[in-house]
């Protein structure tokens, strides 16, 4: 008996460690893949909820919070960065890749968190940043001062400095340059962004090799996926020069081949703020690349249409960029941790958008792009708040939410730069927004104005049932009930008003229709909605009903009104 209990053991012994190696298997069914059903809320570790009172948010703090976001209905969290580093670039200059910086806890608080997360049903991906490192990190500072080690060519160097050496900035009015000479290596090195901030050089195999191992140790930590930071300049190649299109793009199919080893439902979510005709090189003819990217050229034309009250050119765009391979995604926000960027629109309606939302100079950022957050664009307008937010939730991809959004918080445009919307959450009306119980925060809360924390919070808001938090609580809720809004068919329907957008959705036998008025005026409309006769629409805001008369309804928006219809 003794002899055979030792036999089982040691298969089972056997079992276990051959299978450490294995890809962490997924179950397969019909369901459409889980990004596109999901709703994905980002959180930057630092701002969401202090737990050890140090003044600076944490992974305890996070995972206390978890209830909340269950509640609210996030199906996926977005971390920003929480790696070591020097914090000159808000936590994107990263030190260490393996590593969980110190201010933010341990790895036993991060365990933590990923297993509270899996509990509620709550997936997490992780911000990786790929493109550059923090000059602190331990590979620059070996490859500045031996340039014969290995570690130098991990980086993109030039002994004479480039012709084009002030072409290129990824944030221009703030860095004067892209090459930048370091006098310790004697030589320029390349940095897309800031000084502080040397890019990687993607053509060394062994700069591949260090970023496919970054992406299997968190996939085998817990994680979920990614969302890649800047991911044209993950493959550009600075020495073919400024003007050069050629880059090393084939490496995000060996990027997306080494998650799907690991995991093989493993999210790759791109920022990639592309031309229309080049979005198809990231996803991938055969979507074998990314699965999910922002549709930063829809955002453009969205706020355009925001600020113009018109909606023709945002219909355009959601056209053009209808195409794409079946298991790719689009993910529409509103408001992000970056600025608007804005550097796609014409002249004119660049304009016309910043003097809308952007009448001050400090509100504008890289000659390109608007510093702050959707309350503060909007005047508080709540009509216009809910509208926006009832488009987010009903456009045909993934919605992404900010921390704070939900609640309509402001921004800071005392700090600098991008800071200014990364604010400490707004949890209550108690000491420092009930985000900390420390004497002084590593960064302040809001507390004067309309978007005080005093007048601006959860607490608050979950009082209130008339709150824009219930209420973007309850369109999360019915978006869900409804995956035809995520992986249906779907149509722009013609109407009369360009200030208009109507949306006809279906999937397996239902149908909805979504209508949404950018003007702040009152629109007759006449839609024709393509249904067949002796069909009715049923609102799922309230109880009203409509009628088709050959197809076509003729209703009466109010200003920034919406409409969401069930075709029975």
């Amino acid at each position: 008996m003794k002899r055979l209990a030792l036999h089982i053991f040691l298969l089972c012994a056997f079992i276990c460690t051959s299978c450490m190696d294995k890809p962490i298997r997924q179950s397969s069914d019909d369901s459409p893949p889980w990004y596109k059903t999901s709703v994905v809320y980002n959180i930057d570790v630092d701002t969401y909820k202090d737990s050890d009172n140090d003044g600076k948010g944490d992974f305890r703090g996070l995972t206390q919070k978890l209830d909340y976001l269950k509640w609210l209905g996030v199906d996926v969290i977005w971390l920003s960065p929480f790696h070591p580093t020097p914090d000159k670039d808000d936590g994107y200059d990263v030190a260490d890749y393996y590593q969980i910086d110190k201010s933010l806890g341990t790895k036993a608080d991060f365990d933590l968190f990923i297993a509270e997360a899996k509990k509620r049903g709550i997936k997490v991906i992780m911000d990786l940043v790929l493109n550059h490192t923090s000059i602190s990190h331990p590979w620059f500072q070996r490859a500045r001062r031996d340039t014969s080690s290995r570690y130098f060519n991990y980086y993109v160097w030039s002994r004479e400095r480039p012709k084009d050496w002030n072409k290129g900035m990824g944030f221009p009015g703030v860095e004067k340059e892209t090459w930048t000479y370091d006098s310790i290596a004697r030589q320029y090195y390349f940095h897309r962004f800031y000084t502080f901030q040397p890019d990687l050089n993607v053509e060394n195999e062994d700069v591949q090799a260090e970023m496919k191992k970054a992406l299997r140790y968190w996939l085998n930590q817990g994680l979920d996926g990614y969302r890649l930071d800047a991911v044209p300049f993950i493959v550009d190649l600075p020495k073919r020069g400024s003007e050069s299109d050629e880059n090393k793009i084939e490496f995000l199919t060996e990027i997306r081949k080494t998650v799907k080893e690991v995991k093989p439902d493993a999210l790759l979510l791109g920022e990639a703020n592309v031309e229309i005709d080049k979005n198809i090189e990231y996803f991938g003819e055969r979507g074998e690349r990314l699965q999910m990217m922002f549709n930063f050229f829809g955002n453009q034309f969205l706020f355009y249409g925001f600020a113009s009250g018109n909606a023709k050119d945002f219909k355009k765009v959601l056209e053009d960029t209808k195409e794409k391979p079946e298991t790719a995604q689009w993910a529409y926000f509103l408001r992000n941790h970056d600025e608007i960027d804005l550097g796609r629109l014409p002249k004119d309606k660049q304009e016309l958008v910043y003097s809308k939302f952007a009448p001050d100079s400090g509100m504008i950022l890289y000659d390109r792009g608007i510093r702050r957050r959707l309350a503060p664009m909007f005047s508080n307008n709540k009509q216009q708040l809910k509208m926006a937010y009832s488009l987010l939730f009903s456009l045909p991809g993934t919605p992404v939410i900010r921390y704070g959004e939900e609640i309509g918080m402001g921004d800071d445009l005392s700090l600098k730069e991008r800071l200014a919307v990364r604010t400490p959450m707004q949890w209550s009306a108690s000491a420092h927004a009930g985000f900390s119980n420390a004497r002084n925060l590593f960064r302040d809360v809001i507390d004067t104005g309309t978007y005080s924390y005093k007048k601006v919070n959860v607490a608050a808001e979950r009082e209130s049932d008339a709150s824009l938090l219930h209420f973007t609580r309850r369109i999360i809720e019915l978006r869900k009930q409804h995956p035809e809004i995520s992986v249906g068919n779907w149509k722009i329907l013609k109407g009369r008003t360009d200030s208009v957008l109507s949306i006809k959705y279906t999937h397996k036998g239902k149908s909805l229709v979504m209508v949404h008025n950018f003007s702040s005026w009152p629109v007759k409309e006449s839609i024709n909605t393509e249904v067949e006769k002796g069909k009715m629409l049923t609102s799922l805001l309230d109880t009203a009903k409509e009628t088709p008369k050959n197809a076509r309804i003729n209703i009466t928006l109010n200003g920034y009104d919406y409409r969401w219809y069930r075709v029975d």
